[in-house]
């Protein structure tokens, strides 16, 4: 793919007219340098952005919204440093240790599938799997499968060679392991582990045949520059899904004193995001509802969004799916069936 710069004439708005060719016309994504000049538009430019990127995703993704619930399986107590998870057992935070049994689990799915969800994503707070947890997973996917029609993901932290084969076996279809920011700030946000080693696993995952779901927490931190350099990180790694997710303040952890994302930010990153990913599925996720609001989150299902979390998240409350299911009957979204997905 050629590397593309901008002219460095070109007037505020002209990146939208680059991109409506490059992007919309010709369906290839913008690249680094492209991506920072629509993250630096100026408010006036803002809905133009957000209409172009909609043509983009209508052009390229289609009209269908996926829907998805989340479960977490084992809550809180992770040996990791993420300074924005209140997961870790590492920070004096409110979350406790917690595992789910297989009757919850099944019933989570049960729950998801009556919302019309197509999605139901296994969740744990770990480095990555153990035997035990593992054959939890194991059973409870079983299960679900035995009373669930529904397509089931799996987010389990960092995965050897050998687990990713198991879980692929188990007809997990995708996996979920967000580089959550440029691999240049990483080392901000996390210390107990690298960036490479999340990618590695990802890799694998591809390679095993399962849909690669890889995104990340914008909002902390992090400048602009490398806002852009992790839209083109995800560009690289192609992956299927992106969940953008926008910074949720916790207590208790090293960043929760850190300040909420402005909406108009939050609104271009979802712009930019789609220019930058033009065929991938990019997920409304945690932290829409405090960065956005009610107003905001249409904006963003208007400007590139095709895909939802309904309900809670891990830590946090979202939306009643209720809520979020007559907002995209209300923009005429048709939600995705689960036959499309198989």
């Amino acid at each position: 793919m050629a590397a593309h710069s901008p002219s460095p004439d070109l007037p505020d708005g002209g990146i939208l007219a680059v991109a409506r060719a490059q992007v919309l016309e010709n369906g290839e994504p913008l690249g680094k340098d492209q991506v920072l000049r629509v993250l630096r538009l100026p408010e006036e430019f803002l809905d133009e952005a957000l209409g172009l990127a909609h043509e983009v995703r209508m052009k390229w993704a289609g009209p269908e919204v996926e829907v998805e619930g989340i479960i977490s399986l084992k809550t809180g107590g992770c040996p990791e440093d993420c300074h924005f998870c209140s997961q870790s057992g590492l920070f004096a935070s409110p979350v406790r240790a917690a595992r789910l049994d297989i009757p919850s689990l099944v019933e989570a799915a049960k729950q998801t599938a009556k919302t019309g969800a197509t999605e139901f994503c296994i969740v744990a707070a770990v480095r990555g799997p153990d035997e035990r947890l593992m054959a939890q997973v194991a059973a409870g996917i079983e299960a679900i499968r035995d009373e669930v029609d529904i397509q089931i993901a799996c987010s389990l932290g960092m995965l050897t060679r050998e687990q990713v084969d198991a879980l692929a076996a188990m007809g997990v279809h995708r996996y979920n392991h967000n580089l959550e920011t440029a691999r240049s700030y990483f080392p901000q946000v996390v210390t107990t582990h690298t960036w490479e080693e999340r990618e590695q696993t990802l890799r694998m995952v591809a390679d095993a045949g399962m849909e690669v779901c890889c995104g990340g927490i914008l909002g902390m931190g992090e400048t602009l520059e490398q806002r852009a350099e992790f839209a083109a990180d995800l560009t690289a790694l192609d992956p299927d899904e992106v969940p953008l997710n926008f910074f949720d303040p916790r207590p208790g952890t090293p960043f929760g004193d850190l300040d909420v994302m402005p909406a108009a930010d939050a609104l271009r990153a979802v712009a930019a995001f789609r220019l930058a990913l033009p065929r991938t599925m990019l997920r409304f996720a945690g932290g829409r509802e405090l960065t956005l609001g009610d107003l905001g989150a249409r904006k963003g299902l208007l400007g590139g969004i095709n895909a939802v979390i309904v309900g809670n998240y891990l830590t946090t409350l979202g939306r009643t799916p209720e809520t979020d299911l007559e907002m995209l009957g209300e923009l005429t979204m048709p939600v995705k069936a689960l036959n499309a997905t198989l």
